[in-house]
Order: structure tokens, then sequence, then C-alpha cells
């Protein structure tokens, strides 16, 4: 199942979402940034100095595959840790029971 056919954000209030998860979701793209530009340089880099392909040809054929490969694949891992690890229920209830956390708002919908 590709996640495009079941996209439900829920109700999320944008504007209402600490500044510290917003600070880590820009850590976590900024981070996946340049782990797949190392990744793509070294494919590029083996391509090229086996003299497969041309550096020209390298580079668009990396920059089309990288684009493409959401598309086209299915997001497994995704979905594991959606059905499988997670239990949205216990999540909720365990959140709401945890230590206090003064510099995050309430949880909505706990227990």
């Amino acid at each position: 199942m590709h996640f495009l056919q079941n996209w439900n954000l829920g109700e999320v209030d944008w504007l209402h979402i600490p500044v510290s998860v917003w600070l880590l979701i820009l850590l976590a793209l900024t981070f996946d940034f340049l782990n797949g530009l190392h990744d793509a340089a070294n494919s590029v880099a083996t391509v090229v100095s086996t003299r497969v392909l041309s550096p020209r040809a390298a580079v668009i054929w990396a920059a089309f595959f990288n684009f493409v490969a959401f598309l086209v694949f299915p997001l497994k891992v995704a979905t594991t840790i959606q059905s499988d690890v997670v239990d949205p229920p216990w999540c909720s209830r365990s959140c709401s029971r945890s230590l206090p956390r003064p510099w995050l708002p309430p949880v909505r919908g706990t227990c």
C-alpha cells in the first residue's frame, strides 16, 4: 500500500505545535538531505570511476531515480511501524500519564 492511498493527517492544529517539535523536524529533514547527498555522491562516484557512465549521465541518472523512487516503491518500513510496532491507543494513554512536560502543551484526545 502506498502512503498516498490513505493520507489522513487527522485534526492537527499546526499553529500550536511547539517550537521544539518544529526544530526536531527541521533537524531530521536536514540529516535526511545530507545523508541522501552523500549516498548520491557515492553512487555517482562509483559508476564514474568504473567508467560505466559519464559524469553528466551519472548525475542525471542519480537525480532521476532519487526523485522517482518514493513514487514507485511502497513505504514498507513506515507501514510496518504504523501497523506492527506502534499501538496508537496505548501511545495515547501512556503519553498522558508520562512525566510532567511543562514545555509542551497537553496532549489532546488522551485519557
